[in-house]
């Protein structure tokens, strides 16, 4: 007989994990590998632990700062809309949809539209390798050659740096990226992907610095896949979206039908950027981004997808965020990356863009602060996101208190104007006049 109900309660922050914990997830992967080689199929669905979510509206003076801020990013980005969930548990929500899908008016945006979930796909495969590894099939320390053929000089890159974006590799997204524009129906193979980054030259040894690398997670991915064989769409669906019960989210092309249209502004015959027209990139292949940048979301999983990560749902695992790493020398002290996440202050989470989208997502483990945003125009750098989410999480953490609730007294290490100032600093559009 296969089992068939697995309930796993997720873990609150970073805590540490027990001899208990440790036990716990010793058995219940063999229990989980011997269920795989029988064809067994079971829920495994996780509970996210964060505090009660105030079931009310943001106060109406938060909703307006918050509501003025997405406008003028869309302004700047050349964005006719964006979908934006904003969860503060001690004060209430805002979930919404602004503009329109395409410039010229039409299409209102709902935030019930998918878009691309772009670099938070990275955390997502950082989940299944630490899953993965829990129910012994990888080791962390493992060699990427063990698992892709024809890399011999990734002997000494492990499968955790990778992750971490310590292994050296370069990108391929700067080389591709004008011919994802040109041809954005074209299927990508994920090892020519890689071969972009591998190309690059290496300044630093494995595990010393982070060097960031959408070959590594395009090879992390790959990696994956000989490991359990499955593929990564499915690896996904297992190990992410089913036990978080995330509807909308999977590695597979958006659908039309139920996404928001996305593209970017491109030069107009003069050479400046045209920011009342847009290339369709709605359709674009997600092979582009494969398990560094493929899945695809709606915006209330993707805050879900926040929270779980955020708080170690998914993966208890007290090493994966222990050692994080500045992503430049310069960068302010309380913002370094590891475990596949960016960790903002007291945030969590990932940014970036792939055609059409800019996406970002954080959350904060101890308030249960959240913040998910897209904007439909790929037209800036994907900065502009982790800027808004930062601004937002600056507004909604001082919203006032619904009735019995306390609002928490722990700050962000940055204002909304300076961010305000960051995104105005990175436009490539001038908004319209105000009315």
């Amino acid at each position: 007989m296969c089992l068939n109900s697995l309930q796993i309660i997720g873990g609150w922050g970073m805590r540490r994990s027990t001899r208990r914990d440790r036990a716990i997830a010793v058995v219940s992967g063999a229990v989980a590998s011997l269920l795989a080689l029988a064809g067994c199929s079971f829920d495994q669905h996780v509970e996210v632990d964060t505090p009660t979510q105030a079931e009310a509206s943001l106060p109406e003076e938060t909703v307006t700062q918050l509501q003025d801020a997405v406008t003028q990013a869309m302004g700047f980005t050349g964005s006719s809309g964006a979908i934006v969930g904003v969860w503060a548990p001690w004060s209430g929500s805002w979930i919404t949809g602004l503009g329109t899908e395409l410039p010229d008016g039409s299409g209102e945006v709902t935030p019930e539209l998918q878009f691309r979930a772009g670099k938070v796909t990275r955390a997502m495969t950082c989940d299944i390798l630490y899953k993965v590894a829990a129910e012994g099939l990888v080791k962390l320390d493992d060699s990427v050659a063990e698992y892709v053929a024809g890399v011999p000089d990734l002997a000494e890159v492990s499968l955790a740096e990778l992750c971490d974006g310590t292994s050296g590799i370069g990108s391929f997204a700067g080389q591709l990226y004008s011919s994802w524009l040109t041809n954005p129906a074209r299927k990508w193979d994920p090892r020519y992907l890689a071969s972009f980054g591998l190309g690059q030259p290496r300044d630093t040894e494995p595990g010393v610095a982070y060097r960031d690398s959408d070959a590594g997670y395009v090879l992390l991915g790959l990696a994956l896949e000989r490991a359990t064989g499955r593929s990564a769409a499915q690896l996904i669906d297992a190990y992410i979206a089913d036990p978080l019960d995330l509807s909308a989210t999977r590695l597979a092309a958006l659908d039309a039908e139920s996404a928001l249209d996305g593209g970017q502004s491109m030069p107009g015959p003069e050479g400046a950027l045209d920011c009342a027209q847009r290339l369709d990139l709605t359709a674009a292949s997600s092979t582009m981004g494969f398990t560094d940048a493929g899945v695809v979301t709606d915006i209330d999983d993707l805050g879900r997808y926040a929270q779980a990560l955020a708080t170690g749902a998914l993966v208890q695992n007290e090493d994966r965020f222990a050692e994080p790493l500045p992503p430049a020398p310069d960068a302010p002290s309380w913002y370094t990356m590891g475990g596949g996440a960016v960790q903002a202050g007291s945030l969590v989470g990932q940014f970036g863009k792939m055609p059409g989208y800019i996406t970002a997502a954080f959350s904060d483990p101890e308030t249960g602060l959240t913040v998910a945003v897209v904007l439909n125009n790929s037209a800036a750098d994907g900065s502009v996101g982790a800027y808004l989410a930062w601004q937002l999480a600056a507004i909604a953490s001082k919203a006032p208190a619904a009735e019995g609730q306390t609002t928490p007294e722990a700050g962000l290490p940055w204002t909304p104007e300076q961010y305000r100032d960051a995104i105005a600093a990175a436009a490539v559009c001038t908004p319209p006049a105000p009315q």
